[in-house]
């Protein structure tokens, strides 16, 4: 088993499924509703465990109920929480999720408050395979990102704005939604931005686009690998499993192409279930859409 650790957000996500998204100051219906754990860094931790890896979550909580339900529900998909660090009167983080009928999402983020800014606790973390963090706390994400450069694993950044340049200076590895590269480069034109930052940080960068697959960097150019073609019903949390399997793939030793396409298969099945974190697949389902797309 390939252990993982995932430094970031962990938060509860209040998720409403409706026909079209909020667009003025009323009341709204939902069509259904679900409560379930997220969070940029636990979703990816989650489809890590989901995925047959090991992973250990390090994050900021209060020591409030909704800690209490985030926790809960990290444990209960495998997900070891020992690292996780939970503050006395602070808040936890949590989310307000819309969700359309083409499976777009809206969202609305409670940051928490009150949670530590200390980074000492980070370094008591399991030797991995593989290190992911995402952007919502640079000064852990560093730390933690220090660590695998101690280990020589993987440094895995979910490239999301904001984005401070001292994390892709240190990761090995930077792969960005369209919009965090539009964040560093200030060009929507995929290709020129992945060369700028290529030309700037020397290391492996790709670029997650949605139903357009994913485009990285070799040292002949731009590659691309397509998207797996599904029924879209909720997008919500896609990125960070894809995020997640990803670095699974990574730890267990998978070239980059290849855990490319690992990752496309996983964020490709998560789109087909409603609920964000609920339609994370598990390693079973992810090789049978891989052998059907051989």
């Amino acid at each position: 088993m390939s252990d993982v650790l995932v430094l970031g957000m962990a938060v509860v996500d209040f998720v409403m499924s409706m026909q079209s998204l909020p667009t003025e100051a009323t009341k709204y219906r939902a069509d259904k509703a679900r409560i379930v754990g997220g969070g940029v860094a636990a979703n990816a931790a989650c489809a890590i465990a989901r995925l047959g890896g090991a992973a250990t979550l390090g994050a900021r909580l209060g020591d409030d109920p909704l800690g209490d339900l985030i926790l809960a529900d990290l444990q209960k998909d495998g997900v070891d929480t020992t690292l996780v660090h939970r503050t006395p009167d602070g808040r936890s983080s949590f989310s307000s999720v819309y969700v359309d009928a083409a499976g777009e999402r809206q969202i609305m983020n409670f940051r928490g408050e009150g949670l530590t800014e200390t980074t000492g606790w980070i370094s008591e973390a399991p030797r991995s395979r593989a290190v992911l963090v995402d952007t919502r706390w640079t000064e852990g994400a560093a730390a933690a990102l220090d660590l695998a450069r101690d280990w020589d694993v993987p440094g895995i950044v979910d490239g999301e704005a904001p984005l401070d340049p001292v994390l892709m200076e240190k990761a090995t590895h930077l792969a960005f939604s369209r919009q965090g590269l539009r964040s560093v480069t200030g060009t929507g034109a995929i290709d020129a931005g992945l060369e700028m930052l290529a030309r700037r940080y020397g290391n492996w960068i790709c670029v997650t686009d949605g139903a357009n697959g994913v485009f990285y960097t070799t040292p002949n150019g731009i590659a691309h690998i397509p998207a797996f073609r599904v029924e879209v019903v909720d997008t919500l949390g896609a990125g960070d499993v894809w995020h997640g399997a990803f670095a699974l793939s990574l730890a267990e030793g998978a070239g980059e192409p290849d855990a490319v396409r690992f990752a496309n298969a996983a964020a490709a099945l998560k789109c087909m279930t409603f609920g964000g974190r609920a339609g994370t697949p598990d390693r079973s389902a992810v090789q049978t859409i891989l052998k059907e797309n051989e």
